[in-house]
């Protein structure tokens, strides 16, 4: 029975980790906070040290 009961645990908490993923993605995108693919690079660069890539 206990092999049982650790199959059970372990799908419970599979289930309930992706519930909680999937709430927090969802409150991140209401946030309402979104840039452009270029802002969003230029963001993401500022901190590495690198210069910004020019396109051609």
């Amino acid at each position: 029975m206990s092999v049982a009961g650790a199959v059970l645990l372990a799908a419970v908490l599979t289930i309930a980790g992706g519930l909680v993923l999937y709430a927090l993605v969802r409150g991140e995108r209401e946030r309402g906070t979104v840039t452009d693919r270029e802002t969003g690079e230029r963001l993401a660069r500022r901190d590495t040290g690198e210069p910004p890539e020019e396109d051609c």
